[in-house]
């Protein structure tokens, strides 16, 4: 089911408009969003929107949902906070996410969102999501 909603997730008008790709190795889910000139914000520096860069760290949230236990349905944001921590320039952004705690109906998510050095992020999220864990007798 993870691949269905991997792929529902993907094909959203406002995901695939991003461009948004994932890399799906064992556990570890990496998001990529791929540079491109009508995500740049600020022309001057040139820095990628704000806004896109927010979206692309909700949506490796809720992929890394996804991919981290089965569940019945897309999680939705319940709240979520992003600190930008630097401009992010014009180049691919790449982001992970660990999910800190999931329960019956929430799940704690931390994003991490770079640019060229992991160690160095552009910025942060830290979100509560509404969950429903696919339960055990229903189907597949």
């Amino acid at each position: 089911m993870s691949e269905t909603l991997i792929k529902t997730l993907l094909d959203a008008p406002y995901v695939s408009g991003l461009g948004v790709e994932f890399d799906h190795r064992g556990d570890e889910l990496t998001g990529c969003l791929p540079f491109r000139d009508d995500l740049v914000g600020n022309p001057l520096i040139p820095a990628l929107h704000g806004g896109a860069v927010g979206a692309f760290l909700e949506i490796v949230a809720t992929g890394s949902l996804i991919v981290a236990q089965p569940l019945d349905r897309l999680p939705k944001p319940i709240d979520i906070a992003i600190d930008y921590l630097r401009p992010a320039r014009a180049a691919d952004v790449f982001a992970r996410a660990q999910v800190a705690r999931s329960g019956r109906r929430v799940a704690n998510v931390r994003v991490e969102a770079w640019q060229g050095r992991r160690g160095a992020p552009v910025a942060t999220l830290h979100g509560h999501f509404l969950i429903t864990p696919k339960r055990e007798n229903s189907p597949a």
